[in-house]
């Protein structure tokens, strides 16, 4: 009866979704094992493997917690973790750490001894619950989807967001921004709004893109762009993006050591911990830069291809437990991921302007691997908490 029940309790854990979370850590902590050995900055090889085996460990704990909420429990304590995310980002407006200012010119981590924290990763996850709310609440009073009611949808989605994205512009935090705008483009898609409001909105938002970037090369957009708040790290980031060689000894040098790093691992790479060129700070934003020096094209395809073999496995789970509510949460976790890894890939091989985003699950530091792993307790519930019932009313869970 014992074998039977434990049975039961492990056919409610998605052993895929953890596989593939596993490799990553395992990757990351290789990975970070090779950054720090070849870095000459002052932190110890043990001492950055082992911290960040202690985050791994706390975001091992933070899924187990996550996952004993059920979709109702979520519903009610989605309004008081946003509160709480954004009161973290109101705080640490006045409490951030100066050192890293000085180094980031952001507003954005707490720092208490040697312990920084950053609150706007783990307001990701704390965003992507209450959007879900928001939506599915929205939808369960108007099912029938109308310009009009779509339109009230879409306000308060910005309604919630736009407290996030004030906060972050004080903090001189763009990067994040973005993810929280790609996070709101998705849950927008998925909720059903109707594509004759979608379909010109998105046509807007690549001619805005287009000008944006007409302005970016330009000295008369550039005065523009600095008067609507642009930063001048922000304009030297686009220019060592479209031109890195030009940029090498200054701004650019992070950026064309990386693909040099990349470029030198060929197909197959020079064997783990085999590194010739250097990159400044690569355990963190550039740690890609690790995977395609050792491992080659070979192993950042496969490494690739494993998040993928992720997002698959969260989008299954999704539909296994057929709840709109769930799946709005999803949503926002699987674009959350994903836009970590589109843009800290793409910005490291030059495909991308650089925003300091960090790659999920492998890149140094505490709280945006703390974030991730929220996210995955958020997706792990669900089959935890797996009903055959669909969520179609909020009644239930008011």
């Amino acid at each position: 009866m014992f074998q039977r029940l434990q049975l039961k309790n492990d056919n409610r854990i998605d052993w895929s979704i953890i596989f593939c979370v596993l490799m990553l850590a395992l990757i990351g902590i290789g990975s970070i094992y090779v950054a720090a050995s070849h870095d000459t900055g002052t932190v110890s090889v043990l001492k950055a493997v082992i911290s960040q085996v202690i985050w791994y460990a706390i975001g091992a704990i933070a899924i187990i917690i996550i996952m004993q909420f059920d979709s109702e429990q979520l519903w009610k304590i989605a309004p008081y973790i946003y509160g709480i995310g954004l009161f973290l980002l109101f705080a640490v407006l006045f409490l951030y750490s100066r050192a890293y200012f000085q180094q980031t010119g952001a507003k954005s981590w707490f720092a208490f001894g040697p312990f920084t924290f950053q609150p706007s990763e783990v307001m990701k996850p704390a965003y992507i619950l209450m959007e879900a709310r928001i939506i599915a609440q929205h939808n369960s009073e108007y099912p029938h989807h109308t310009v009009r009611e779509d339109w009230n949808l879409i306000g308060k989605m910005i309604l919630w967001t736009l407290p996030i994205v004030v906060l972050l512009h004080l903090q001189n935090d763009f990067g994040t921004t973005i993810v929280f705008v790609a996070i709101l483009g998705g849950l927008m898609i998925v909720s059903g709004i109707t594509w004759k409001i979608l379909g010109p909105g998105l046509a807007a938002f690549f001619g805005i893109s287009a000008t944006a970037i007409t302005m970016v090369v330009s000295d008369g957009g550039r005065s523009i762009l600095s008067s609507l708040g642009f930063q001048a790290y922000q304009f030297a980031r686009i220019d060592s993006w479209l031109h890195p060689a030009s940029d090498a000894s200054n701004q650019g040098f992070q950026l064309w050591q990386s693909m040099k790093a990349v470029g030198s691992g060929g197909l197959t790479g020079t064997g783990f911990n085999v590194s010739h060129v250097y990159v400044p700070v690569r355990e963190s934003d550039m740690i890609f830069s690790v995977m395609g020096e050792n491992f080659g094209f070979i192993g950042g395809t496969l490494l690739i291809l494993l998040y993928f073999l992720l997002i698959y496995n969260m989008i299954k789970v999704t539909f296994q437990t057929k709840n709109v509510f769930y799946a709005y949460i999803s949503t926002g976790v699987i674009m959350m991921i994903l836009f970590h890894v589109v843009e800290n890939i793409g910005m490291s091989i030059d495909l991308i302007p650089m925003t300091g985003i960090p790659l999920p699950f492998i890149s140094q530091g505490g709280s945006a691997l703390i974030g991730n792993m929220i996210g995955i307790g958020l997706i792990m519930s669900m089959q935890y908490h797996n009903k055959s019932s669909m969520f179609s009313t909020t009644k239930n869970f008011s």
